[in-house]
């Protein structure tokens, strides 16, 4: 179901559409009762019957919950909005939304595709999201999908991670996925995602080197034509360091070696 500017959903009315995605779409909306603007990711009418997508909706409510960290988008509650007051075609039952801190400014992505970052600029970007992922991580929350477009940067020069979908905050921090499963965005995954194997807090640390090596030489490391042509680089392709530009430093080399270390034993820890 499409939310048409000017629907209500609640206290909420909303403007515009953001973009959508695997669990979701996003709109900019107004909270008519605080006078502020908000982001509502609505869950899509046909998963609202899908016990395994409805879990992992609410999972992500809980897991933002729990995350209080000025590199994480802030979430205002989960909200249950009756299908009967909308003016739409929209079955009975209820619209279920996520109601985000609205988060301004381009995504990483958006960045990189304009070429590659200055180790200048990009270092403080690298250091405002690895400090968003130990805040994470310390509360046994593993992204599992972390990529240039769920990194938002503001104009203040702040950083947000946004969107724990796939995340999970299962204890201890080592968590499975379901045999033969594989979550995540191909390019990003660790070679343990990638071959549906345990993953961990290394699974983000991994991603973290793959994104930080992209806003280096603006180009993605793993690519192909399909998801398992992509699956298949990260687990074969040459990750020679030394090809990397001249101009990044060494000790930047050598912390995306320790990152970018397929056997998760020998990964930054």
């Amino acid at each position: 179901m499409t939310l048409a500017a000017g629907t209500r959903l609640g206290t909420y009315e909303v403007l515009s559409p953001i973009g959508a995605g695997g669990m979701g779409e996003v709109y900019r909306a107004t909270d008519t009762r605080l006078g502020r603007d908000v982001a509502l990711k609505v869950l899509p009418q046909e998963f609202a019957t899908d016990s395994d997508r409805m879990a992992r909706f609410e999972r992500e409510a809980k897991v933002l919950a729990s995350l209080n960290h000025p590199n994480i988008a802030h979430l205002y509650g989960l909200e249950n909005h009756p299908n009967s007051d909308l003016d739409s075609d929209a079955d009975a039952g209820a619209t279920i939304f996520l109601v985000m801190e609205l988060v301004e400014g381009e995504d990483l992505a958006e960045r990189i595709a304009r070429g590659p970052i200055p180790v200048d600029e990009a270092i403080p970007i690298a250091l405002q999201l690895a400090e968003a992922l130990e805040a994470a991580h310390e509360q046994g929350i593993i992204h599992r999908d972390l990529k240039p477009a769920n990194i938002k940067l503001t104009d203040n020069g702040t950083v947000k991670v946004l969107d724990f979908g796939l995340a999970t905050s299962e204890f201890p921090t080592v968590t499975r996925t379901q045999a033969g499963v594989i979550l995540g965005t191909a390019a990003y995954m660790s070679p343990e995602q990638a071959r549906g194997r345990t993953a961990d807090r290394r699974a983000d640390i991994w991603s973290f080197g793959v994104v930080l090596r992209e806003m280096l030489t603006g180009r993605r490391l793993f690519d192909g034509s399909s998801g398992a042509e992509v699956r298949a680089a990260v687990l074969t392709d040459d990750l020679d360091h030394e090809k990397l530009p001249h101009r990044i430093p060494w000790s930047v080399r050598e912390l995306l070696r320790r990152c970018l270390e397929r056997e998760p034993r020998r990964r930054l820890q």
